[in-house]
């Protein structure tokens, strides 16, 4: 399972990339608002100056709902740096969208994704990564997992390539059900990441074997 970071935040991204597990960056429009980044210039060099600290996808979000607009913003994004895929919405236009980046060598990570047929649809047009969000869904009372399971074995049925990019994750566990059921990717901020270290035996066994040394080393 690769592992992407979803802030806008460098000093977060600075933080996983150095703990040597970060595979890639997925942003959105309310991250960059949440970092007071705002206006076209100073977004795309925000793209480029994330891009230039993680070896991996960034997923760029366009902001356009009309297919001429997501065109030319995703050509604009991808232009600006190799790492760059283009993030678009689950909608009739956004499908077309993503088959005309496919055609044209453009990477897409298709985003909002709550059924397994809105990803069928997107494996169909040809996007690079699918993002089913599982908070979200959780917030409804739904199975955000058997969202993941089933669009798992759709894939698996038809071999498409899309990869399974597990979004709006909220805690560890989220995490290791994804990985149990087969998500190529999970994405989250950095604290789930970090509790993935945590455990109590690991504090206790630590701090014997600190102790034990101390006592045999006066």
């Amino acid at each position: 399972m690769k592992f992407f970071i979803d802030t806008a935040n460098i000093h977060e991204i600075k933080e996983a990339h150095e703990l040597g597990i970060l595979d890639g960056v997925t942003t959105n429009p309310s991250l960059m608002a949440k970092e007071n980044i705002t206006g076209y210039d100073a977004i795309r060099q925000h793209y480029i100056d994330i891009c230039n600290i993680v070896d991996g996808d960034v997923s760029a979000e366009v902001i356009a709902t009309d297919f001429a607009g997501m065109v030319k913003e995703g050509e604009e994004l991808a232009s600006l740096h190799q790492n760059i895929v283009v993030k678009v919405p689950m909608i009739k236009d956004g499908v077309k969208a993503i088959r005309y980046f496919t055609d044209h060598g453009i990477r897409t990570n298709c985003t909002l994704i709550f059924s397994p047929g809105q990803a069928l649809l997107a494996a169909k047009a040809g996007a690079t990564y699918v993002s089913p969000f599982l908070g979200r869904l959780d917030d409804i009372s739904s199975d955000s997992l058997r969202l993941i399971d089933d669009i798992r074995i759709i894939y698996d049925n038809y071999g498409y390539d899309t990869q399974i990019l597990a979004a709006s994750i909220r805690h560890p566990m989220h995490i290791i059900e994804c990985a149990k059921l087969g998500a190529d990717v999970a994405t989250c901020p950095l604290k789930p990441i970090l509790q993935l270290l945590d455990h109590p035996l690991t504090d206790n066994g630590l701090e014997k074997f600190l102790a034990d040394y101390a006592k045999g080393n006066k």
